[in-house]
């Protein structure tokens, strides 16, 4: 009587569709589907597979998930988009120009607080002098919430590089960003080759679709340690999967006045002796709630409270 078959243990590094490829623990990749109609993987994934049942080529199926540390995701009245899972880190990459929307910002890193995971804002195309500064400028309100932030020039490299790379190291980071914000160019800077070695997957998977319509994980590092996930690029970041009554919990800059709101069950919207309102100052003051800020919750609340119904 022969005994079950032994689960290998993988991790996702590319996902197409319902195929998934798979790394194991010597660095070796193969492609696996999923056991069922409907792949839940995505890159970061643990998984445990199995060797086809056929036994031709070098294909597997995906038998178990194992628990996740956390999912990033953005969700819309029609799809979730799932990004990545196991993160250590968001790099969030915007540029001076186009100008980026503060919107869309405020946005992945609500996401990335509900995940409890940790955002870095890079600002690209320091080499552009005037537009850089105006935006710089723009992202004070950012670093006073606390959030890391660092400026970075593609074009001219040298030490913004390293800063970033510095930032990287030893942790598992998804890249995240709107298009034309640079973020192929920054792959290609810290994993060269990486484009390349995206096609060759591409290929492998047989899926025929175009580079940057799929996330995909590098190591940049030859002793992978450092790993870096490139994805697609967003131009909405929807929060249907966030309960509008815990937004103002993953504002930073809001959530430090909602206990000095008279009624625990606050909106923050309208009610008296709201602490949240009272902070709304449009000058930006320190210790205070900027206008756009609260702008931007009042629009979200709006919008995912709507959406519940």
């Amino acid at each position: 009587m022969s005994g079950r078959p032994t689960l290998t243990p993988g991790l996702v590094v590319a996902t197409y569709g319902r195929h998934c490829m798979v790394e194991r623990a010597d660095g070796s990749r193969l492609i696996c589907h999923p056991r069922g109609k409907k792949s839940t993987a995505v890159v970061g994934d643990k998984v445990l597979w199995l060797p086809a049942a056929t036994g031709q080529g070098e294909d597997g199926t995906i038998e178990k998930l194992q628990p996740r540390r956390n999912l990033f995701y953005r969700q819309d009245e029609i799809r979730t988009k799932s990004f990545a899972a196991n993160l250590d880190q968001v790099l969030i990459l915007i540029a001076a120009e186009p100008e980026f929307s503060e919107t869309q910002l405020s946005r992945a890193l609500i996401a990335a607080e509900a995940e409890r995971i940790s955002p870095l804002i890079v600002l690209n195309k320091q080499d552009l002098t005037e537009p850089f500064d105006r935006a710089w400028g723009w992202l004070t309100a950012y670093r006073d919430m606390g959030y890391r932030m660092l400026p970075l020039s593609l074009k001219d490299g040298g030490g913004t590089l390293e800063a970033v790379k510095a930032e990287l190291a030893g942790k598992t980071t998804l890249v995240l960003g709107p298009s034309g914000a640079g973020k192929s160019t920054l792959t290609n800077h810290l994993v060269p080759g990486a484009l390349a070695a995206t096609r060759e997957i591409s290929q492998a998977l047989n899926t025929g679709k175009h580079t940057t319509t799929s996330t995909t994980w590098y190591w940049v590092d030859k002793e992978a340690n450092t790993a870096l996930i490139d994805s697609p690029g967003f131009q909405e970041f929807g929060l249907h999967h966030i309960d509008a009554r815990h937004l103002s919990g993953l504002m930073p800059d809001i959530k430090p006045f909602v206990e000095r709101c008279k009624f625990y069950n606050c909106t923050h919207l309208h009610e008296p002796g709201c602490g949240v309102m009272a902070a709304v100052k449009n000058d930006g003051s320190v210790g205070s709630i900027s206008d756009r800020r609260y702008k931007i919750y009042s629009d979200l609340f709006a919008e995912l409270d709507a959406s519940k119904f």
